[in-house]
């Protein structure tokens, strides 16, 4: 091992994903210089006028504190949800009741008896036996017997309910599409103000993946697809998880919903096959949701959330995410920073270990020179950063998977570029024009931008990549060893 690899670490890999709310409106910049990476902003909720003001605002914060920062739409998705109750008021249902869900009931007729449900066709999907679950798995109805549009249930497990609580199907099986029309509304206003990336919740293949990418398109929009994973039919197979990864730039092991549908005893083993999966297949990855959930109402994090997002982090993913302790808890700033403490010390374990064995397929030129490049990087003494040229940041990202404890360094002159790239791991974004140096300077020109910043000093070793073609920073060809005078 180099001399480099035995410094302690600088510079946190692991990005944190932080949602706003009303928590966390007033304090964006706060956020940012706490450590937040990227934004998500979540359709479930807000006008398209507030989403607005928080795009505008980030971008504002982002220029003023010199960080670039990336925003992700999530989108709602077609929830399954029952409708409201008389009054607008939450009943007590209690576990051996009889409790009736029924798809032509009054959205707001509901009682400790029966409810009504947006999702018209429930009757037909499910099957005496079936398990559902209510209110983000707090309580559970077992079918009893299907009449017409009623769905006779037993309270297995009871509690109080309000209007539009989520229901789920245990181990999947509810049909409905990927994509609703309000989301289609949501997307098309997502892609008019330029977000970088857009989250589709409960995808089952790698078509709705496509439907998404292919509507983006249609805006204009070269934003990056993230794939929730969140249904069981989406995880049923090793072959519809790899397709599904394949399909998308990213992917989030969303657990909520998951560890409903296929439940809690098989979640760790799933969350750590999809992180494995997509860095084997090049695409980066965030864990969310409960990460930090006692923050929400307590200054400090418990053990075992401590204990979760680090071993997150030994699995390699590339993000962590925060939801409700930031868009609507007590300590949002203080929830980063915990975050960024845990991050921090897993980083810097001995349980950390790069991946350098070249053990994936190189299909392509800008593949193979990634993996030369940290192979290189992980081996060869002093070296102190990687650095990339690179128009897409599809480079840097393809260095990520290395899971390198060196600093990978996007150098563009793409804005929308530099904002993407700040969700992968160990992947910082730098602004560098090229266009008006002349080209056998550019390799100085990239190194004085990282001694400017602080990153390298004399004695250090830069593995430098970039394209051979005069007045282009992308289609990365050629590597450099730079030692520093």
């Amino acid at each position: 091992m180099s001399k480099t690899q035995n410094k302690p670490l600088q510079i946190r890999s692991t990005k944190i994903v932080a949602t706003l709310g009303p928590a966390s409106d007033e304090r964006i910049e706060e956020l940012v210089i706490a450590g937040v990476d990227v934004f998500r902003l979540n359709f479930s909720h807000g006008s398209h006028a507030q989403h607005l003001a928080r795009i505008k605002r980030i971008r504002e914060v982002a220029n003023k504190v010199n960080r670039f920062v990336a925003i992700i739409a999530d989108l709602q998705g077609p929830k399954i949800r029952i409708s409201n109750f008389v009054d607008d008021a939450a009943v007590n249902i209690v576990a051996g009741a009889d409790f009736t869900i029924d798809t032509e009931l009054d959205a707001k007729a509901g009682n400790s008896k029966e409810v009504g449900t947006s999702y018209k066709t429930l009757a037909t999907e499910v099957s005496v036996g079936n398990i559902l679950v209510l209110g983000d798995g707090l309580m559970e109805l077992e079918v009893v017997n299907i009449a017409g549009t009623k769905v006779h249930c037993k309270v297995l497990i009871g509690g109080e309910l309000g209007g539009g609580k989520g229901i789920n199907l245990k181990g999947g099986g509810l049909s409905a599409p990927a994509l609703s029309d309000k989301d289609k509304i949501d997307l098309e206003f997502a892609c008019s103000h330029g977000v970088d990336y857009l989250a589709i919740s409960f995808v089952c293949t790698a078509q709705d993946i496509e439907e998404a990418r292919s509507l983006a398109r249609k805006h204009n929009s070269p934003c990056g697809i993230i794939a929730k994973l969140e249904r069981a039919e989406a995880v049923a197979s090793d072959e519809n998880i790899d397709a599904i990864i394949d399909a998308s730039d990213a992917v989030m092991v969303a657990r909520g919903d998951l560890g409903i549908e296929i439940g809690d005893a098989a979640l760790m083993g799933m969350q750590k096959k999809i992180i494995m999966r997509a860095r084997k297949l090049n695409t980066s990855v965030i864990t969310a949701t409960q990460m930090m959930e006692s923050m929400i109402t307590n200054p400090h994090p418990t053990r075992a959330e401590v204990m979760d997002v680090a071993n997150a982090v030994l699995d390699g993913t590339d993000a962590v995410m925060l939801s409700g302790e930031t868009a609507m808890g007590q300590y949002p700033v203080d929830t980063v920073t915990s975050m960024v403490r845990v991050i921090e010390g897993a980083e810097s374990s001995t349980y950390v270990k790069p991946t350098v064995a070249l053990q994936y397929e190189c299909k392509t030129i800008d593949a193979s020179i990634a993996m030369a490049a940290m192979n290189i990087a992980e081996r060869l003494e002093n070296v102190r950063a990687v650095a990339c040229l690179t128009a897409t940041g599809t480079t840097t990202r393809l260095m990520s998977r290395s899971r390198s404890r060196l600093p990978i360094y996007a150098l563009s002159d793409s804005l929308q570029t530099l904002a993407r790239v700040a969700l992968f791991r160990g992947v910082h974004p730098r602004q560098f024009t090229a266009e008006d140096i002349d080209f056998d300077l550019i390799n100085d020109a990239a190194i004085k931008l990282l001694q400017d910043d602080g990153t390298i000093t004399a004695g250090d070793r830069v593995i430098l990549t970039k394209g051979d073609y005069r007045n282009v920073q992308g289609g990365t060809n050629t590597l450099k060893i730079m030692e520093i005078n």
